[in-house]
């Protein structure tokens, strides 16, 4: 097949917002990569999260949104962080496909002690495995938990425009910068200066077939609108947002999403309202439910007839 030297490495996103991937010349890809490490901040995931208390976050504007009595009283540690197994996996899923496999190794231990009455692995919720895990000193994941991590890792590197947003850039930097009088903090999945790339953000799922149902119940675009903000604070620039979605079950199904601008636009401006409004409590030291006055309730019956 003929190729032309103009033509692009490769195209992403559809329509309007396709853009065409060139090879950069080595002297660009340096520069940019020195942008890079001016922007980021690079330190221990301990470190960013132990100063939640004096930055914003993303999800603590969530909870803010959601309802600022909910957000006080986690500020406030009346309200401990959730953990889950769920939870584990997707770390180390993020870990193993973002970091490499050195780092995932050295932060996951794998495996689990063995009931010698039926010569098989302890479940990972039984007391037996949870004694066992607290001596390793880090994270354990089950064997059927790290064969999950490996596949979600393959199908992600299988997907030629993961592939692709992944091939070179930063993971886990951190931004942090006064946005709307707020001193506020991120730590981004992924960060690709190569046009068309920009931020990238890795998400698991159980199904892929209701993954964008996800990005509008759990608030993805707000979450994402506010990093994408709080970078163009630092940088001065702002960047295209892209999404790496994959299942955690079988088939373990890759997709990706390029954010429209649009979208982006609209829930930075409920993220701006909504810090407006966090100042607002801060200064009168009212925190409401949001539930506060009289609701009416007028939706029919879904099989009422008419």
């Amino acid at each position: 097949m003929n190729t032309n030297r103009n033509d692009p490495l490769v195209r992403l996103g559809q329509g309007e917002y396709t853009r065409d991937i060139y090879p950069p010349t080595p002297a660009r890809h340096r520069d940019r990569r020195l942008d890079l490490w001016r922007i980021l901040i690079r330190e221990p995931a301990e470190t960013y999260h132990a100063r939640r208390g004096e930055c914003l976050t993303s999800h603590r504007l969530a909870d803010f949104r959601s309802c600022p009595l909910l957000f006080r009283r986690k500020e406030m540690g009346l309200i401990p962080d959730r953990d889950s197994h769920a939870f584990l996996v997707g770390r180390a899923a993020h870990t193993l496909i973002l970091e490499g496999r050195e780092r995932y190794e050295a932060e996951y231990a794998v495996g689990g002690p063995i009931n010698e009455k039926t010569g098989k692995p302890y479940g990972s919720s039984t007391k037996a495995f949870a004694e066992w895990a607290e001596k390793r000193g880090k994270p354990v994941l089950a064997d059927t938990d790290a064969a999950t991590v490996e596949q979600m890792a393959a199908s992600v590197r299988e997907h030629l425009f993961a592939r692709e947003l992944l091939a070179e850039g930063v993971a886990e930097g951190v931004v942090r910068g006064q946005m709307n009088g707020v001193l506020c903090q991120a730590r981004l999945d992924w960060i690709n200066l190569k046009d068309g790339r920009g931020l990238v953000d890795l998400k698991t799922c159980d199904s892929i077939d209701s993954f964008e149902w996800h990005i509008d119940a759990f608030k993805y675009l707000h979450q994402l609108a506010f990093y994408r903000a709080l970078l163009a604070v630092v940088s001065g620039v702002t960047l295209p947002v892209h999404i790496i979605a994959v299942e955690k079950r079988e088939p373990f199904r890759c997709g990706v999403w390029q954010i429209a601008p649009r979208c982006l636009d609209a829930a930075q401006a409920e993220n701006n309202r909504a810090i407006e409004e966090l100042m607002r409590c801060r200064e009168t030291g009212q925190w409401p439910t949001g539930f506060e006055s009289l609701r009416l309730y007028d939706r029919m019956p879904i099989n009422t007839e008419s």
